[in-house]
């Protein structure tokens, strides 16, 4: 079965249905193999099953309800979808108990047929996908297992943090809230060789500039007004270890040169002595923004930039890795079922279509949040205004609203016309190359949409 199309497998015991089937799907961009005997379809059935079930309700000898339990024992989360021409309302309810991704009825639309096989195949590709990243969180302890993605972005993003953690040199990690600087910051140190001492956090923005001293270099007693006894500063803390810097533009000009003397001299003095102690720390620091364009605008030191930027690691946006976003959904939708006890929900095609169309300001962070949501079944089915629950601001200007509706507008087009652009070019009346352009705008890859895709 070496093929790169979704796979189904389709028993029936009359042969004409066999062949119309067959030849749809396969038209349709299907792989397909055909059965008289529900017994033989058995032989593949299994975790590792890539595909997805077809199966007429009225057999002689085990009908479709007897696989759908067979293979419900086998794996729980195969997608199986049911055709009857004796169909009734009881039937019906009892499949879709029992655990039937689907259930038509006789005859059917083959518009239809393919649309239920198609999205019961993304889902199966989902499952295959996130079981594929569990084995490799549970046996790898590699990058990898902690940065979850298959687009080029964060591949690439995997192969360079994986150079420089073995470097042992300042790093700078540039990304929005919420991309997960944190976690890469976490991968530097624990790839790296310093992995066996301190990983210390500090957020600049949260520490008052009158507290900023003490908290970096630390104190002796009596060094000011409160200051009962001696506290070790997180530089020196993190000796041998990482100090990271988060949010390190926020970090008050008038201490930059402060900092700037320790990091070079690898020495820090307590506020209130004069004795100099050991503070040899690789330094990771985390921005918003482009350190550069702050040191043009004055707002933070030259110096100290070139001191801490010998890297800079770039984490993409979740809006520039929409390919990714499946299946992080549901990974951490997974997780949270499961951490509360509760039974994992599937997505709809409405709701994967919801977070497609939302472009995530709150990037991974705000996709967890999501995901936890609909763990939980709070306000039921995820509909586009649930997925905006974490965005920052109720509303959005108006450029960033009508780029919203073109990307959707050409994503719909792409899934109406099965991936096909020139059927899109001719669909939206628009230039090859203006359709190539906004694509690269909006990160809209064209094979998600092929047929059976």
């Amino acid at each position: 079965m070496a093929d790169d199309r979704p796979l189904v497998l389709f028993v029936d015991d009359e042969q004409p249905v066999r062949a119309s089937v067959e030849q749809w799907l396969g038209l349709s961009g299907f792989q397909v193999y055909v059965f008289d005997d529900p017994r033989r379809t058995l032989e593949y059935v299994g975790p590792d099953f890539p595909g997805v079930l077809l199966s007429d309700v009225k057999m002689p000898g085990m009908d479709g309800l007897d696989l759908l339990r067979e293979t419900q024992s086998r794996d729980a989360d195969l997608p199986v979808i049911l055709l009857t021409g004796h169909g009734d309302v009881a039937m019906a309810v009892e499949a879709m108990r029992q655990g039937a991704y689907d259930f038509l009825e006789k005859p059917f639309l083959p518009e239809r047929l393919s649309e239920s096989v198609r999205r019961a195949s993304e889902k199966r590709r989902l499952i295959m996908e996130n079981r594929r990243l569990r084995r490799q969180m549970s046996n790898d302890s590699g990058i990898a297992s902690r940065l979850l993605g298959t687009s080029a972005a964060i591949e690439s993003l995997r192969r360079d943090l994986a150079e420089l953690a073995k470097a042992d040199v300042n790093v700078v990690i540039v990304g929005e809230t919420g991309t997960g600087k944190e976690m890469v910051a976490r991968c530097l140190h624990d790839f790296g060789p310093r992995a066996g001492n301190a990983f210390v956090a500090i957020n600049c923005a949260a520490v008052p500039e009158t507290m900023f001293e003490a908290e970096f270099f630390g104190s002796e007693a009596g060094a000011f007004t409160g200051a009962t006894g001696q506290r070790i500063g997180k530089l020196e803390y993190a000796h041998r270890g990482t100090l990271f810097l988060d949010e390190i533009e926020s970090m008050p000009l008038v201490l930059q040169a402060k900092v700037l003397r320790s990091l070079q001299e690898k020495v820090v003095e307590r506020l209130g002595s004069h004795q100099s102690v050991p503070a040899d720390a690789r330094i990771v620091s985390a921005a918003k923004l482009d350190l550069s364009a702050a040191v043009r605008g004055g707002g933070f030191r030259e110096d100290l930039y070139y001191r801490l930027n010998v890297a800079e690691l770039v984490v993409p946006p979740l809006r520039e890795r929409r390919s990714d976003i499946p299946l992080l959904f549901e990974f951490f939708s997974t997780e949270a079922a499961r951490r509360h006890e509760r039974e994992p929900r599937a997505l709809s095609s409405s709701e994967l279509a919801a977070l497609m169309a939302h472009d995530w300001p709150g990037n991974v962070r705000e996709l967890k949040n999501a995901a936890e949501r609909h763990a939980l079944g709070l306000g039921g089915r995820l509909t586009a205004s649930q997925v905006r629950q974490d965005a920052p601001s109720p509303g959005l200007p108006l450029a960033a609203q009508v780029a919203g509706f073109e990307r959707q507008a050409i994503e719909t087009a792409f899934e109406a016309c099965g991936g096909d652009v020139q059927a899109v070019v001719e669909l939206l009346d628009v230039p090859r190359r203006t359709l190539n352009e906004k694509m690269t705008r909006y990160a809209i890859d064209r094979r998600r949409y092929l047929r059976g895709e």
